[in-house]
């Protein structure tokens, strides 16, 4: 895979919650949007290299857009391994339960 690096600005109504970013679809699918909030959360922690992440969402359009974009970004921080939801798909205690069983 390459590895492409692509300068950007935050995004000022980028201020996540408990719950994640809440946004409609159109407004993840900007220019760089989606990809500067991930990476954001990446760097905002360290020693990714080999741990696990969990990965899934509710399934709404753009949901396997944006969970292939997550992964490669993942791969480019070195995440060793990536835990996805069938189709995508993964509620709330779902991922829960997967983080605690793989200490993500």
């Amino acid at each position: 895979m390459t590895t492409r690096i692509v300068q950007t600005q935050p995004f000022p109504d980028q201020r996540p919650g408990t719950s994640g970013l809440r946004k409609k679809v159109t407004v993840f699918q900007q220019a760089n949007y989606l990809e500067n909030f991930v990476q954001a959360i990446f760097d905002s922690q360290s020693d990714y290299q080999g741990k696990t992440l969990v990965l899934g969402g509710d399934g709404r359009y753009f949901n396997q857009t944006a969970i292939q974009i997550i992964l490669k970004i993942a791969a480019a921080n070195g995440v060793g391994h990536v835990i996805v939801g069938r189709d995508g798909l993964l509620s709330t205690p779902a991922a829960a339960l997967l983080i605690h069983r793989n200490q993500a």
